[in-house]
């Protein structure tokens, strides 16, 4: 694929994203569709409304039909495709990157990113195949569709709380604006949101809940007494915590924390995440008497895994969560309102959540090399002569899982470079996986 990456097709708005391409997009998706339905919604960006106008255009070019529900938060839109029967949804949203940046991102009729077999089809009309525009007289409609309270109906039947949390979120100045006063008084809640006004020149900052990001929710949590904290990055498909202390909490042990809830309320079952992620997931989930399934980095492959096992729960570190038992999508608002809930039903503070959770020395490294395939050959052929015998998986590089710890080495997608992660249980396991793994790509380079 070389238009679709791990989470759509994301670039600089109007160089690599633009209008043709929207237009384009929407004419293939309503092609392959022989016309159909398809849900259409945006984040804040400026660059919105423009590409939004040519993804119409192209869809009712060749006979769809485009329902148009605005700007809300990228899960919304793919909850929306499933449930108003769309053939598929598109957001366009280039989720946490900078405000000159925009993507778009294609939902299936199940509301959950295309899988790679249903990319093919779409990349090979995009990049020129035949579109099947429609006569003067057989063109589809753009209509503008008010939908958000079918998701907010949605949340006030699915998401079940007892106590009057004192909350406090940060939003970013991001898609999830829109909704997330509304989704919070759903669920009988209120909280305190600041940076809550949509604008797509994120004047707040980057629209990414980091830990670094959350420093001033954690500041205006401490001063306002607030008991939990989220953030949302800048389409509402990440979920970030603060405690009650006003420190951010790890992705990966959050993660693992819920992970493990999840497979004990359902007595087993499998959780998917990538493999990046920490080993505490796996240390959490068997705990509770379920596996841990890894993938490619990117909610794509994911979302895919997790249907195709019927997992019971999966995600990524950076607050991407998908609860199978709802929705297909990573949903920040769901994924909070779910962390409420568990934090509930263990009777615990968020802090007290994630404290069973190891947290484990992660160091990383890169290597400048001149052939990254070649070197990744030798890398995987060659690497017990570093490493020894170990639990391989290559899905997305080499991870090598040993007992003191995991390496994952891979090529950077867009450098000359030679990736390197390294996990171990304690310091100086750490830094002697990377060291030999360092080596293994300098001896490879010879």
């Amino acid at each position: 694929m070389k238009l679709f990456g791990s989470s759509g097709i994301r670039g600089v708005a109007n160089m690599e994203i633009t209008p043709i391409l929207s237009q384009t997009l929407g004419s293939a998706l309503a092609t392959i569709y022989e016309g159909g339905e398809f849900i259409v919604g945006r984040d804040a960006r400026v660059t919105g409304p423009m590409l939004e106008a040519a993804l119409s255009a192209g869809i009712t070019s060749c006979g769809g039909d485009a329902k148009l529900v605005g700007l809300l938060p990228t899960p919304v839109i793919a909850w929306l495709t499933r449930e108003l029967e769309a053939d598929a949804g598109v957001a366009i949203s280039a989720s946490h990157n900078p405000p000159q940046d925009n993507g778009l991102k294609v939902f299936n009729a199940r509301g959950m990113s295309l899988t790679e077999k249903e990319q093919g089809p779409v990349e090979s009309l995009v990049q020129g195949g035949e579109l099947d525009y429609a006569p003067w007289d057989g063109v589809g409609s753009a209509d503008a569709t008010e939908a958000a309270w079918i998701y907010l109906d949605a949340l006030q039947e699915g998401v079940e709380l007892d106590r009057d949390w004192k909350i406090a979120c940060d939003l970013f100045c991001g898609a999830t604006g829109t909704i997330a006063a509304d989704a919070f008084e759903a669920v009988g809640l209120r909280a305190t949101l600041i940076n809550g006004n949509p604008d797509g020149h994120f004047p707040a900052g980057d629209p990414e809940p980091t830990t670094e990001n959350l420093r001033r929710l954690g500041a205006y949590m401490k001063a306002t007494e607030a008991e939990v904290g989220f953030g949302f990055d800048g389409d509402g498909d990440r979920m970030m915590a603060v405690d009650e202390m006003g420190a951010p909490v790890s992705g990966d042990r959050l993660l693992a924390a819920y992970a493990g809830h999840v497979v004990r309320r359902e007595g087993k079952g499998t959780v998917v995440t990538h493999v990046g992620a920490s080993m505490c997931i796996e240390d959490m989930v068997e705990a509770a008497g379920g596996k841990v399934v890894r993938v490619r980095v990117g909610d794509a492959y994911i979302t895919e895994e997790i249907e195709r096992r019927r997992a019971v729960f999966g995600g990524e570190p950076i607050g991407a969560w998908v609860l199978p038992e709802v929705h297909m999508c990573p949903d920040g608002l769901l994924s909070a309102f779910k962390l409420l809930e568990a934090l509930e039903e263990s009777e615990m503070t968020l802090s007290q959540f994630v404290s069973e959770v190891p947290e484990y020395s992660t160091k990383s490294a890169k290597v400048e090399v001149k052939d990254k395939a070649r070197i990744m050959k030798v890398v995987e052929g060659g690497f017990r002569r570093a490493f020894g015998e170990a639990e391989v998986n290559r899905v997305d590089g080499v991870r090598l899982q040993l007992p003191e710890g995991w390496i994952l080495i891979r090529a950077s997608g867009t450098e000359p470079l030679i990736r390197l992660t390294a996990e171990g249980r304690d310091e100086k396991a750490t830094t002697s996986l990377l060291e030999r793994g360092k080596e293994l790509v300098r001896e490879a380079s010879k």
